[in-house]
């Protein structure tokens, strides 16, 4: 046990530097707005700032661990020759991170045999983080605060609380509009601060719940371990906690049955964009 406490413990002190060291260069591109931007194959938009981003989680992990596994959103997958692997999302909110919005993120999660153990959000931004380890907690950091333990809150209805999403284009693919309106109507309000923000809101109290209707693993990997230590829950739209369905829900697991009340009806969807 102490030897895995050990691993972990090693892991997540990387992860979190990581993403602050990652952070802050996506941050330099973000001040001046100068970024080329090209698009993807689903038509998603990415910036170098998003691939420098990577190649330096990339390098910072390979010099420290490199017989772990690495999938990253811009890059080809490095197979694992250990029993853990790091899943990357160098910018999380890509549009608003072009769009001159402060609310994107770095994501940072790690696996050990295929669990998820360790999770970092880093928003450079906002100067505002969170991080967990299995076990360990879920802690928060604004700026040159103190490390403050983070909590989901305690509302017990949607009616008490702040449910978010990220773009509405999604539901809209998903043939879901009418679920949406569904968990707005029974929520006391709902905003659309979405991407890796909305969960961080979630993990801190802030809000109640956040709801995507799309998700790819790398979106996805770092929130898990986050929700659960900050006393939360991450599943997909059927309850199963899993981070590889393609859309995920994270509460602070009172009102999770209330939205899987609405969500288990929907039929399956295609695979999510980037």
């Amino acid at each position: 046990m102490e030897h895995f406490s050990t691993d972990i413990r090693r892991r997540q002190q990387l992860a979190v530097r990581a993403a602050r060291a990652a952070g802050h260069h996506t941050l330099q591109y973000f001040s001046r707005g100068q970024y080329k931007i090209d698009r993807k194959s689903d038509g998603s938009p990415v910036t170098d700032a998003d691939r420098e981003a990577e190649s330096l989680l990339r390098d910072l992990i390979s010099a420290e661990f490199p017989s772990d596994g690495i999938i990253g959103e811009e890059f080809p997958e490095r197979a694992s020759d250990s029993e853990f692997q790091w899943i990357l999302d160098p910018i999380d909110g890509t549009k608003s991170f072009i769009s001159g919005v402060p609310l994107y993120g770095t994501l940072i999660g790690v696996q050990q045999r295929g669990s998820g153990v360790i999770g970092v959000i880093e928003m450079p931004a906002l100067d505002e983080r969170v991080y967990a380890a299995k076990g360990a907690g879920a802690w928060h950091i604004q700026g040159d605060g103190p490390t403050q333990r983070a909590q989901v809150t305690h509302g017990h209805q949607l009616g008490e609380g702040l449910l978010l999403t990220s773009e509405i284009e999604g539901w809209q693919q998903r043939g879901a509009i009418d679920v949406l309106l569904r968990l707005q109507q029974a929520s006391w309000f709902t905003r659309t601060w979405g991407d890796c923000y909305g969960y961080l809101l979630v993990a801190t109290g802030r809000a109640t719940a956040m709801i995507d209707p799309r998700m790819n693993v790398w979106d996805a990997a770092a929130v898990q371990p986050i929700l659960e230590e900050a006393g939360g829950t991450f599943c997909d739209w059927q309850g199963n906690p899993t981070v590889n369905s393609g859309d995920g829900i994270g509460t602070n697991r009172y009102v999770l049955d209330e939205i899987l009340n609405v969500t288990r009806n929907v039929g399956h969807h295609e695979e999510p964009g980037s």
